[in-house]
C-alpha cells in the first residue's frame, strides 16, 4: 500500500465498543483519522410515530424504552409535557418521590456509563463494582414498580402508587455507602498512568464548538460550559433543592469522566435532601378525569371500576395546543414536543433526543486522532441507540 493511500474502514455495527447497532464509516491515513461518518437507523422503531395512535398513557411506555438506561427520566420528561397541556399540579409528596427517582437514575445511567466505558479502554475490575452498585437501585425500581429495567411509575398527575414501607430505608443506606463507592472508582481511575494516558487530551472539543453542535449534559459540561437544566431552567420542583454544577477546563475525555464522577456526587446530596423533605400526603392529583380512582374504589365500587376501566381503554382527553418540555437527562436534554388536538390521543410528538445531538460531535472529536483512540471518544460521549434510533 502507497504511504499517501486513504483506506476507508467500517467499524459497527457488531462492535462491542459503538454500544449498539452503530456503524461508523471512517477515513484513515495510516491510523490516523481524517473523516468518520456515523451511519445510524438499524434499530429505528418509529416511536414518535407510534404515539400518534395510543393515548396519551398508553404512550408512556414507549419512552422508557428510548434510553433504556435511563427510563424514569425518560417518563418523567414526557409526563411534565402532558402535565403542561393539561395544566395540573402534581402533590408535593409526588413532586419528593420523583425527583428521589430521576436522580437514583441519573446514578445507575452514569454507573453503566462508567462501568462501559472503563472496561472499553481495559479497565476490568470498576465494570464489576459499578454493576454491583447499579444492583442496588434495580432493586429500588422493582420495589416500587414491579420493573428492574424499563421501570414506569410516574403518571400525569402524580404517580402509580406510593412507594412502600420499606423504600426509605433502602434509600437511605444506599446513600449513606454510595460516594464511599465513588472514591473507590477515582481511587482505581483518576491517577491510574494508563487511564490518563488514554483520556487527557484526547476526543478535544471547545466550548465553542461543543455549542454550535448543540452538545447538552455532562459532554458540555466537560468542554467549560456551566449549563444544566435542573438548575437554570428549574422543573419538577429542582428549585428547592441545592447542588453543584462541575464543569471542565480541558475539553477533553479526562474532563468528562471527572464532571460524571461529581455529577454523581451531586445526585446523591440532591437525592439526600429528597429524602429529609419527604412528608406523608397524597401521592397523585385530585383530577377524576384524568387520573385514575383509589385501587380501594375500584376493588369495591362499580363506579369505581367503570371509572378505572373508561381511563384505562379511552384515555383522557387533552385540551387543544401545544407545548415543549425539556429536562435535565443523565446524558443531556432531553425534550418533548406534544401537539394536542383536543382528542386522547397526541396529534404529534417529537423528541429531542441528547444522544443523537451529542453523536453528531464525534468527528470534530476525532478528527486527527489515532483510531485506537476512537473507542474512549464514543464512550465518553455515552451514547444510547435504543434513544438515537426512535
Amino acid at each position: 500500500m502507497a504511504n499517501n493511500e486513504i483506506m476507508t474502514i467500517n467499524m459497527g455495527p457488531q462492535h462491542p465498543s459503538t454500544h449498539g447497532v452503530l456503524r461508523m464509516v471512517i477515513e484513515l491515513d495510516g491510523e490516523t483519522i481524517l473523516k468518520i461518518d456515523p451511519d445510524v437507523g438499524y434499530l429505528h422503531r418509529g416511536v414518535e410515530k407510534l404515539s400518534e395512535h395510543r393515548t396519551y398513557h398508553q404512550t408512556l411506555p414507549l419512552t422508557d424504552r428510548l434510553d433504556y438506561l435511563a427510563p424514569m427520566s425518560n417518563n418523567l420528561g414526557y409526563m411534565l409535557a402532558v402535565e403542561k397541556l393539561l395544566d395540573i399540579d402534581v402533590p408535593e409528596r409526588a413532586q419528593t418521590i420523583r425527583i428521589i427517582m430521576t436522580e437514583l437514575t441519573r446514578l445507575q445511567s452514569h454507573l453503566v456509563w462508567l462501568a462501559c466505558h472503563a472496561l472499553d479502554i481495559g479497565a476490568m475490575t470498576v465494570f464489576i463494582y459499578a454493576f454491583r452498585e447499579r444492583e442496588a437501585i434495580m432493586e429500588t425500581y422493582e420495589l416500587i414498580s414491579g420493573a428492574r429495567m424499563t421501570s414506569n411509575f410516574f403518571r400525569a398527575g402524580g404517580l402509580s402508587q406510593d412507594v412502600p414501607a420499606e423504600f426509605e430505608k433502602k434509600v437511605r443506606d444506599f446513600m449513606a455507602e454510595m460516594p464511599g463507592f465513588i472514591d473507590t472508582y477515582e481511587g482505581l481511575l483518576t491517577g491510574n498512568p494508563i487511564w490518563r494516558k488514554r483520556t487527557i487530551g484526547n476526543g478535544v472539543i471547545s466550548a465553542e464548538d461543543a455549542t454550535d453542535i448543540g452538545i447538552t449534559g455532562p459532554a458540555l459540561r466537560g468542554s467549560g460550559v456551566n449549563f444544566d437544566l435542573r438548575r437554570d431552567i428549574p422543573y419538577a420542583g429542582y428549585e428547592n433543592y441545592t447542588f453543584e454544577v462541575p464543569v471542565g477546563t480541558e475539553c477533553d475525555t479526562f474532563d468528562r469522566y471527572k464532571v460524571r464522577l461529581i455529577e454523581m456526587r451531586e445526585s446523591c446530596k440532591i437525592v439526600t435532601q429528597a429524602m429529609d423533605r419527604l412528608k406523608p400526603g397524597p401521592v397523585l392529583s385530585d383530577e377524576p378525569q384524568v387520573c385514575y380512582p383509589p385501587k380501594d374504589s375500584v376493588y369495591n365500587s362499580i363506579e369505581g371500576l367503570i371509572h378505572h376501566f373508561k381511563i384505562a381503554s379511552e384515555g383522557y382527553a387533552v385540551p387543544e395546543g401545544e407545548v415543549y418540555m425539556g429536562i435535565e437527562a443523565p446524558k443531556g436534554e432531553l425534550g418533548f414536543y406534544l401537539v394536542s388536538d383536543g382528542s386522547s390521543k397526541p396529534y404529534r410528538m417529537r423528541v429531542r433526543p441528547p444522544s443523537f445531538i451529542n453523536l453528531q460531535a464525534i468527528e470534530k472529536m476525532a478528527k486527527g486522532a489515532m483510531l485506537a483512540d476512537l473507542v474512549a471518544i464514543i464512550g465518553t460521549l455515552d451514547i444510547v441507540l435504543g434513544e438515537i434510533d426512535r
